[in-house]
């Protein structure tokens, strides 16, 4: 199973992505894992709040393919504690399957998106910059990573 986390635009604060790029090098010694950015949208003022998101959604769409899982990260998904997100990963493993795990832009995601999508997780009900999002999630991957294999990083 390879694990992709699809963000939308560059993540701009270098001490969030300096961060983000350590546990993506940790990650590597656990299945293959890859940060894979859509552009960001130029001249955004003169969209709409719908126009921005199907632009972005059109990305997203394009970004994937027909045999991948898509999870949505969400403000209405499931949330998870850190033990409980490791065996929805251990699951998801033994399918075989690819994940993509997608952060979308400001507004949320195109109806088209939420259609195609195989499930939505929560990081939490707390609303996040979508840069710290990229960097609790691929925190957590790294963390339940760790809890599927035994190892001391995580203490319960």
């Amino acid at each position: 199973m390879k694990v992709t986390l699809l963000v939308v635009g560059k993540t701009t604060d270098e001490h969030i992505d300096t961060l983000i790029q350590a546990y993506q090098k940790r990650l590597t010694h656990y299945l293959p894992f890859t940060l894979q950015v859509v552009p960001e949208l130029k001249n955004t003022k003169s969209l709409t709040a719908e126009q921005q998101k199907q632009a972005e959604g059109e990305m997203i769409m394009r970004a994937i393919t027909p045999s991948t899982d898509l999870i949505l990260l969400d403000e209405h998904g499931k949330e998870y504690r850190s033990i409980e997100f490791a065996d929805y990963l251990q699951k998801r493993m033994s399918s075989g399957r690819d994940v993509v795990f997608v952060v979308g832009g400001p507004y949320g995601f195109a109806d088209a998106v939420y259609q195609r999508a195989n499930g939505k997780i929560s990081l939490s009900k707390m609303t996040f910059s979508h840069q710290m999002v990229r960097l609790f999630f691929v925190e957590q991957l790294y963390r339940a990573m760790t809890i599927l294999r035994g190892e001391p990083y995580h203490h319960e």
